[in-house]
Parts: structure tokens; sequence; C-alpha cells
């Protein structure tokens, strides 16, 4: 059963049709999210950097025959994942947390989290982000689509490749082991 044709999927089959500006569109809608999701569960700058490439390279080399039927989300972090696995697969080394701390320091970030907002949250989220880091790879994997891109169960399965119970299991997991660990 397809799903119903969200804008996003409007501009990819505009572009599929050669309209140039509907790629401009996407990417600067979805850079950022995608970014954001390969740094964190990949761990390594250089390695998200290459898959961030690759993901767009993949959906450019795909527009011809790009159907719509899920999210197009959905489908560019399917790529993106399923590019992080065999990134996995080929034993790249990981960043150690303090790399990635270090990263998450000089990324730029939105408005609301200024330095001039309060410190308390910050250290909230600097505490779910180490929390996150501690995560088994498939459980980071899961809680990262839910929090980051508010995916459903149901998304974060299809992206991942798995069913829908496992998904819903690892987030369970997933969620569970944060709340132990931010409640120390």
């Amino acid at each position: 059963m397809d799903a119903p044709v969200d804008d996003d999927a409007t501009l990819m089959l505009a572009y599929a049709k050669g309209q140039m500006s509907a790629f401009d569109t996407l990417y600067a809608r979805h850079k950022g999210t995608l970014y954001r999701f390969l740094l964190r569960a990949a761990r390594d700058p250089q390695l998200a950097d290459e898959l961030f490439q690759e993901t767009w390279s993949r959906v450019i080399a795909a527009r011809a025959r790009y159907t719509p039927q899920a999210k197009f989300t959905t489908w560019l972090l399917q790529i993106a994942h399923n590019l992080l696995i065999d990134s996995h697969r080929r034993k790249r080394p990981v960043a150690t947390g303090e790399d990635a701390e270090q990263v998450f320091e000089t990324l730029a970030s939105p408005d609301h989290e200024q330095p001039d907002h309060v410190l308390s949250d910050f250290e909230r989220r600097r505490k779910l982000q180490l929390a996150i880091e501690q995560l088994p790879e498939e459980q980071r994997t899961a809680v990262l689509l839910r929090l980051e891109n508010d995916l459903s169960v149901e998304e974060i399965a299809d992206i991942t490749g798995v069913g829908r119970e496992t998904a819903k299991s690892r987030l369970r997991y997933a969620m569970n082991r944060l709340r132990e660990q931010l409640a120390e």
C-alpha cells in the first residue's frame, strides 16, 4: 500500500523530472537532521561526513526510480542507516566519548540552545547525550530516530530493516536504560 505523497515526496518527484530547485529545497530541509543523525550514530566526524555525502549521492542517483512508498524522511534516513551499517561491517574505528563531546561542542546549535539559556538545561542535555552514547548500537539508533526525528515505531522498523516488535523492544529497552541513567 502506498503512503500518501507528502510535500517532500512531491519535491523529489519534481527533481526526478529535472527541476533542480526541488533538490535544493530538499537538501536545505533535511541536511541538518541527516547530519546530526549520522554524527551521533557514527560517533566519528569523518565517517559522518563521508556517509552524509554518500547518502545524498544515493538520493541523486535514485531520482529517476524514486517512488513515494513512505515519507521522504523515512526513505532518506533508511539510506543513511544502511550506509552506516555497511561502514560498521567494514570495522571502522569508533570515536571515544571525549571525541564526540568535542564535536558536539563545536557544532552550531539552534538559537534555543545558545549559552544565554539556563545552564541546567545544558547539563540535562549533556547527560542525555552521554547516556545515549552508552546504549548498544541498535538501541542508540532507535532512540536517535525517535528523539531527533520524531519517527513512529513503524518508521524506525522500516529504516532499520527489522520487524515492528523488534523496533518497539529496542526503543523500550533504550528508554528504560536512559531513565535509569538519568535518575542517577
